[in-house]
C-alpha cells in the first residue's frame, strides 16, 4: 500500500502544483484557453484557487514524508475531492460539459485519501 499511496499521490501531487502554479502566475489571457471558465471567476478568485492546490499538494507529500502530523495528508486529499466537485459543478453550470479529467481526479483524490488513512 506504501507504493500505491506513493503513485498515487505524487501523480495528484504533481498535477496539482503544476496547476496551481499557472493559476497563480498566468495571466486571465494565457489562462483562457486551457480553462474555459477562468472568465466567469473573478480573478482573485483564480489566484486564491491555485494557491489552494499549491498548499494541498504539499498536505498530499509532506506530512507522511516528514511524520509530522500524518493526518493532514488524507485532509488534503478530502480537500481535492471537494475541490473537484465544486469544479464539476462549475463545468456543468458554464458552456464547458468536459468533466472526465474531473472525475478522475476526484477518483484519485479518493483513492489517496483511503490509502493515507490505512497507512
Amino acid at each position: 500500500m506504501n507504493i500505491a499511496y506513493w503513485t498515487v499521490a505524487g501523480l495528484l501531487a504533481l498535477f496539482y502544483l503544476y496547476s496551481g502554479a499557472m493559476k497563480v502566475t498566468r495571466s486571465r489571457d494565457q489562462l483562457r484557453p486551457m480553462m474555459a471558465w477562468v472568465d466567469r471567476v473573478p480573478l482573485p478568485g483564480v489566484r486564491a484557487l491555485g494557491a489552494v492546490e499549491i498548499l494541498g499538494a504539499a498536505g498530499l507529500i509532506l506530512p507522511l514524508l516528514t511524520g509530522i502530523v500524518p493526518w493532514l495528508a488524507p485532509a488534503a486529499a478530502v480537500g481535492f475531492v471537494l475541490l473537484q466537485i465544486g469544479a464539476v459543478a462549475v463545468h456543468l453550470t458554464g458552456e464547458d460539459r468536459r468533466i472526465v479529467l474531473n472525475a478522475g481526479l476526484i477518483a484519485g483524490a479518493a483513492v489517496s485519501g483511503w490509502l493515507a488513512a490505512v497507512m
